[in-house]
C-alpha cells in the first residue's frame, strides 16, 4: 500500500486548500448572518451559490464520483485527503463541491442503479447541482438498524406503486431545493427471504401525498445547510412503476451498495472535523491564561492536545487502507474496514472535540464557535448509516467465524 499522494491529488488538495482559505471561511459568518436576515430557515443563503460557482470554476466539483461518465474519476484513495478538508467546515465546503450528503449517495445509486431515464431526469440535474434529493428508509416505529424491519409498503396497482409509510430523520428533504426522495419499502411482506422483500422506489417531492410533516432535531439543530432532517409520510402516494429503481426485491442489496461509500465519505469528512478541533484548541491554549500560566503549560492540555493528534493520525491511516482496499477490492472486500472505520472514528472524534470544547470553556458550547455544532454533527454519525453497535456485531462475528471453520 502506497499512500503518498499523486500529482493530480496534491493539485487538487492546493487548488481546495487555497479555496478553503480565500472563501469557504469567511463565508461561514457571512451565511449565518444571511440566513438571520431572510428569516426563513431553510432558505439557501446567497453565498452558497456564490461558492458553488467558485467551486466550478476551480475544477472542484462532483469530486467524490470515481466514475470519469459521471464524476471526477478519482479514485476512493485520491479522493480521502479531498473530502477530509472538506470536512473542517461541514456545513458549507461539502455543498459547494456538490459533494455533501445524501445527495452524494443518491448520486452514486442512480449512476449504478437506475435506468437511463432516471438518470436523465434526476442524475443530471443533481450532478448539475441544480437540484437536491432525500433518502428515505429510516422510520421511527421499527428498529431501523436492522434495514429488514422497514415497514412502509410499495403495493403495485396496475402500471403504479402505492406507498404507504412513515419515516423520520430523512436528511434533506425540507431542502427547498429538493426535488426527489429515494424510499425504501415493502413490496413483498410475507416472501421467504426478508432481504427480498424491500425494494426502493423515486417519489418527486410534489407528489400527492407527501407530506413533509416536520423537521426534527439533532441535539437542538436543524442542519438547515443541508435541508434538515424531517418526518415525511407517505399517504397512499402513487408514482409510475418506471421509479422502481433496479428490480423488486432489490432495495435491500442497493441500500447496503449505497451505504459503503456514504460510511468512508462521513469518517473522511470526521478527521477534517478532528483536524479542526485541534487546530482551535491549540490557539485557545497559547492565547489564554488560567492560575498566571498559559492553558499551553497545563499538562493536562498538553495531554489532550498530543492525543488528539495520535488518534486522529491512526484513524486517517485506516480510513486510507479502507480507501484503497475499496478500490482493490471492491466494497465486499474492504467490509471489515468500513466497519471498523465507522466504529473509530465517530467515537474518538466525538472525544477529542469534547476536550476542544472543555478547553474553550463557555464559548465551546456557544455560537461563537464551530465546537458544539460540529459535537453534535459527529455524535450523530454514531447512529447514522449503522449504530455503533450494529457493526460490532457484524465485524466479532465474521472475526469468530474465522477460528471456528
Amino acid at each position: 500500500m502506497d499512500f503518498a499522494f499523486d500529482a493530480r491529488t496534491e493539485e487538487l488538495r492546493a487548488r481546495l486548500l487555497e479555496f478553503m482559505d480565500e472563501h469557504v471561511y469567511p463565508a461561514e459568518r457571512t451565511a449565518a448572518e444571511q440566513r438571520a436576515r431572510q428569516g426563513d430557515r431553510w432558505a439557501v443563503p446567497p453565498v452558497v451559490e456564490e461558492l458553488k460557482a467558485e467551486a466550478r470554476r476551480r475544477g472542484l466539483w462532483n469530486l467524490f464520483l470515481p466514475g470519469e461518465r459521471y464524476g471526477a474519476g478519482l479514485s476512493n484513495l485520491r479522493y480521502a485527503p479531498l473530502a477530509e478538508i472538506t470536512g473542517r467546515s461541514p456545513q458549507l465546503a461539502p455543498t459547494a463541491l456538490n459533494c455533501a450528503a445524501p445527495d452524494t449517495g443518491n448520486m452514486e445509486l442512480l449512476a449504478e442503479f437506475g435506468s437511463e431515464e432516471q438518470r436523465r431526469r434526476w442524475l443530471e440535474p443533481l450532478l448539475a447541482g441544480e437540484i437536491r434529493s432525500a433518502f428515505a428508509m429510516t422510520e421511527p416505529e421499527v428498529a431501523s438498524s436492522d434495514a429488514t424491519n422497514v415497514a412502509t409498503r410499495i403495493e403495485r396497482d396496475g402500471d403504479s406503486y402505492v406507498i404507504t409509510g412513515r419515516k423520520w430523520y430523512i436528511s434533506g428533504a425540507l431542502h427547498p431545493d429538493c426535488r426527489i426522495l429515494v424510499v425504501m419499502g415493502q413490496t413483498d411482506p410475507g416472501g421467504a427471504d426478508v432481504r427480498r422483500r424491500q425494494s426502493m422506489v423515486l417519489v418527486p417531492r410534489d407528489t400527492p401525498g407527501v407530506e413533509i410533516r416536520r423537521a426534527m432535531r439533532v441535539y437542538g439543530y436543524e442542519d438547515e445547510y443541508h435541508g434538515g432532517h424531517a418526518e415525511v409520510v407517505f399517504d397512499r402516494v402513487r408514482v409510475p412503476v418506471s421509479h422502481l429503481v433496479g428490480e423488486e426485491g432489490g432495495g435491500f442489496a442497493i441500500a447496503q451498495a449505497r451505504l459503503g461509500p456514504g460510511r468512508i465519505h462521513h469518517c473522511m469528512r470526521l478527521i477534517g472535523m478532528a483536524e479542526r478541533a485541534i487546530e482551535l484548541m491549540c490557539r485557545r491554549a497559547v492565547s489564554r491564561t488560567a492560575f498566571g500560566r498559559p492553558l499551553a503549560d497545563q499538562g493536562v492540555v498538553r495531554a489532550w492536545i498530543a492525543d488528539a493528534r495520535v488518534s486522529v493520525e491512526q484513524l486517517r491511516l485506516l480510513v486510507l487502507k479502507t480507501a484503497w482496499l475499496m478500490d482493490t477490492a471492491g466494497n465486499r472486500g474492504a467490509h471489515t474496514e468500513i466497519q471498523a472505520i465507522k466504529i473509530a472514528t465517530p467515537r474518538t472524534v466525538v472525544d477529542i472535540l469534547d476536550r476542544a470544547v472543555q478547553l474553550h470553556g463557555a464559548a465551546g458550547v456557544s455560537q461563537d464557535t464551530p465546537l458544539a455544532e460540529l459535537w453534535a454533527a459527529a455524535r450523530t454519525l454514531r447512529l447514522a448509516d449503522g449504530p455503533d453497535e450494529v457493526h460490532q456485531r457484524s465485524l466479532a462475528r465474521r472475526e469468530i467465524r474465522r477460528h471456528t471453520g
